[in-house]
């Protein structure tokens, strides 16, 4: 039976736009890798969200054989998985 449809809301506090972006990192224990997710983002709360996960990375300690990548910016595109969503650097740099 398929999954039902629904909307994903940005995570910000008050907030009820719908999420166009994730705020996540590459992590890997060596073996297998995913993507981190911080907080889901509208395209208002972007810049706030993005600021917050960056500090949130900042305090994550990792253990032997783990790496976590830089918290990057992820346009989400329904139906495809993590691996498949583009990522926007230029998003990043504002």
């Amino acid at each position: 039976m398929p999954m039902p449809h629904y909307e994903l809301i940005c995570s910000h506090a008050g907030c009820t736009g719908p999420a166009e972006f994730k705020i996540a990192a590459r992590w890997s224990d060596g073996i297998t890798q995913e993507l981190k997710t911080y907080t889901l983002a509208c395209q208002a709360c972007l810049p706030e969200l993005y600021r917050q996960a960056r500090v949130k990375q900042s305090t994550c300690r990792l253990a032997l054989g783990e790496s976590l990548e830089q918290v990057g910016i992820y346009h989400l595109t329904r139906g495809s998985r993590d691996r498949q969503l583009t990522r926007r650097p230029e998003l990043e740099i504002s």
